[in-house]
């Protein structure tokens, strides 16, 4: 009995674990293995998809400034803990696959088996499901708008009253409208700016917009930059009407409590018009506005208590300002400095602008001579105008334009003023029109003469002179500066400036002695015809850009023997060149950037002085004369990008261009580019490349391109068929490659 009581006891385990089998807990255990692997399996297809996922919500932050979903945001947390999770438990699984006995079906500890199956089976569907659920059309949208876009601003000096009056103003519920005014160069744009950052800094429940009016359509742009904020802009925008444009932005911001902050507006601003919903004390909204005008600040809000007057700065202040500005190490070189240096302030009566841009042409000068002659031409050139607020501060500003090196300089200055008001100059444009006009050193090579023109507008910028563009390729002019430029031209100059640029011309205008004019700027108007004979002898430079033109007579061009520079750029509806454009017998530069030419007229070939030519951008242009490129022998820079005559057709008679130092095309074919590098002005004198409509090849090698000297612009427009670009491995690790990109 002992024995078979033993036998019993020793099968009493088994007989259970078979029991535990039986029942329907015992899949998790014959299923173990292949749950294990289906979620290894599952596991690596989830981070496959998050990565994938992640990939694109990268560009749609980095690239397109977009902001992912927070759908996507939750999915990503889910499924990186269901990740970790399943990590975790393929870590534990080896002992638990060790545990499975008679080919799996069952486990040496059953109750653990099947506890761990459970999780196995349970992580498996999960993981399942979460794959199903990553599939997402969209990562990412675009973001709320912020109520308020924080500005750059520098600390100030004495407008914390002014700054205060304007916020007081602002408090008051009955106010809707409020205006700053004063002097240019007083201070009103800093003011606008610091209270656009005490809105973003304490008050959040105003939709703030900054915007800059200007001479020259206001209403439009002021609606662009309205479109940009509230963000309706895009493609469509463009093409919209402005009273479409107005309906748009009321249907926004009549929902909306929003603050307008309008900078430096020349006559009374229709906010009716432009798609403003009229402040009232019921939807709580503001429009604070900038004028140098009193009367324009009136008609925009006739109540004055509701108006604030920027006065320059007391003595005080001014100095403080000023030291500021030229630094107290300077003042400090020599006691006189200082006492002279109280003269120079006095001069400047209190004028921001002409403290700073004065005090910083002083930085540098540590004797008390320099600082004695300083004053002196303050006080002689204070003493040969008329009383006026305006020609004083001309005048203070002035001095910034005679402490320039050289006439040279000085010349180059007072020619940026043919440029409209708020107009961003490009850089290596104006340098090329400095050129053309032979305001430069004579260079040996057209480098040597534009790192001339570069380092003259360094010096200008260092001047307080010219501003930093928005972006490296180009500055731009005060408004200020540029109406003192202005002044400048008409006193020393007298007759030979004529600049109407960004009036809104419809027509060509008359001149009283148009013999005296020697630089005309009509650019940025709405002139359609030029039907009259332009009688002007010795004018060397003509802007007629950013017009309407559509005819020019062949006649116009009879009487300007002189002319050196003729701009027509971005004259669209222009489409026929004038046959007398022969006559102008001296032309060096002749930009036609963006125009509609369709022909080149045969005549052209009597521009035997001609250094300079742009046809970018005119797709229209599909026939020039045979050899009438290869006739302009001293042509050194020729710009084709996006021109519709073949680049094909050209390059043969470039080559017979020996002085040709810049050029630009466009290749729409590998072919074309492979033709091209042959020649040898390409490795030289290349500057822009353009890849447009490849539709020959599936890849392309660039190895052509990788060592030109002067590329700087490598371009690739609709190459939809175009799959591979190849560079060679040793080219990329050559110390030229592309240097100049």
């Amino acid at each position: 009995m002992g024995n078979i009581f033993s036998i019993s006891l020793s099968l009493d385990p088994i007989i259970t674990r078979c029991w535990d089998c039986a029942t329907g807990q015992a899949s998790y255990i014959y299923n173990l293995e292949d749950n294990l692997h289906a979620l290894q399996a599952k596991i690596a297809g989830l981070k496959e998809l998050r990565s994938d996922l992640m990939s694109r919500v990268r560009i749609a932050e980095d690239e397109q400034q977009l902001k992912r979903l927070n759908r996507f945001e939750g999915w990503l947390s889910r499924a990186e803990t269901l990740i970790n999770d399943a990590d975790q438990l393929i870590v534990q699984s080896p002992q638990h696959v060790e545990n499975l006995c008679m080919e799996g079906c069952c486990s040496t500890h059953p109750s653990s088996s099947i506890k761990f199956g459970k999780q196995i089976a349970k992580k498996l569907q999960e993981v399942k499901d979460q794959k199903e659920n990553g599939d997402f059309s969209d990562v990412a949208s675009k973001p709320p708008l912020p109520s308020a876009t924080e500005r750059p601003s520098e600390p100030t000096v004495g407008l914390e009253s002014n700054f205060n009056k304007v916020w007081s103003c602002l408090q008051k519920e009955q106010v809707g409208v409020s205006g700053i005014y004063g002097l240019g160069g007083v201070g009103k744009t800093t003011l606008l700016n610091q209270i656009n950052n005490k809105f973003h800094d304490t008050t959040h429940d105003y939709h703030v917009i900054w915007a800059v009016a200007s001479q020259d359509r206001p209403i439009e742009r002021v609606q662009d930059q309205i479109a940009e904020r509230i963000g309706l802009s895009n493609e469509g925008w463009k093409s919209k009407s402005l009273d479409e444009k107005a309906e748009d932005i009321f249907k926004v911001l009549c929902k909306k409590k929003f603050a307008l902050l309008l900078d430096n507006i020349w006559e009374w601003f229709d906010l009716t018009r432009a798609g403003l919903p009229l402040p009232t004390q019921e939807n709580g909204s503001k429009v604070i506005f900038t004028t140098r005008r009193l009367d324009v600040c009136c008609q925009m809000q006739p109540n004055m208590d509701n108006n604030i007057r920027v006065e320059c700065l007391p003595p005080g202040e001014a100095f403080k300002l000023f030291e500021e500005k030229v630094g107290s190490e300077t003042l400090r070189m020599h006691p006189d400095i200082c006492k002279v240096a109280e003269a120079v302030v006095e001069e400047c009566a209190g004028l921001p602008l002409a403290l700073i841009t004065i005090g910083r042409a002083m930085a540098s000068k540590k004797s008390p001579r320099e600082w004695e002659y300083a004053i002196e031409v303050l006080r002689q050139s204070a003493a040969s105008v008329l009383p006026g607020v305006g020609k004083e501060m001309y005048l203070k500003l002035k001095f910034s334009y005679d402490c320039l090196p050289d006439e040279r300089f000085r010349s180059c200055f007072l020619y940026c003023s043919l440029y409209s008001e708020d107009h961003h100059i490009v850089k290596e444009e104006l340098v090329d029109c400095w050129i053309g006009e032979g305001l430069l050193d004579k260079h040996a090579t057209l480098s040597s003469a534009r790192n001339q023109g570069h380092f003259i507008i360094g010096s200008l910028i260092d001047a307080c002179l010219l501003e930093k563009g928005h972006y490296n390729y180009g500055v731009k002019m005060h408004d200020v500066i540029r109406d003192m430029t202005l002044w400048i031209a008409g006193e020393s100059e007298k007759e030979k400036f004529f600049v109407k640029s960004g009036v809104q011309l419809k027509e060509q205008p008359n001149v009283k002695k148009w013999e005296e004019v020697t630089r005309m700027s009509l650019m940025d108007n709405q002139i359609e015809n030029l039907t009259k004979i332009l009688e002007c002898p010795n004018l060397q430079t003509l802007f007629l850009g950013r017009n309407d033109l559509k005819v020019i007579m062949d006649d116009f061009c009879n009487s300007l023997p002189m002319l050196r520079v003729l701009d027509l750029s971005y004259n669209k509806h222009l489409k026929e060149l004038p046959v007398g454009i022969a006559k102008l017998v001296s032309l060096e530069h002749l930009n036609l950037l963006g125009t509609g030419i369709r022909k080149f007229p045969v005549e052209l070939k009597a521009l035997a002085k001609l250094k300079y030519l742009n046809l970018e951008w005119t797709g229209d242009l599909k026939m020039i004369p045979h050899q009438l490129i290869s006739s302009f022998s001293k042509l050194q820079v020729l710009k084709m990008v996006g021109c519709g005559y073949g680049c094909s057709l050209v390059l043969e008679e470039m080559e017979h261009l020996k002085y040709l130092n810049v050029f630009s095309l466009t290749f729409r074919s590998a072919s074309e580019l492979e033709k091209a590098s042959r020649f040898n002005f390409f490795s030289y004198a290349i500057e822009r490349v353009f890849l447009e409509d490849f539709k020959d090849s599936r890849s392309l090698t660039i190895m052509a391109l990788a060592n030109l000297q002067h590329l700087s612009t490598l371009a690739f427009l609709r190459c939809m068929d175009l799959e591979k670009v190849k560079i060679e491995r040793n080219i990329i690790k050559g110390a030229g490659c592309f240097h100049s990109l």
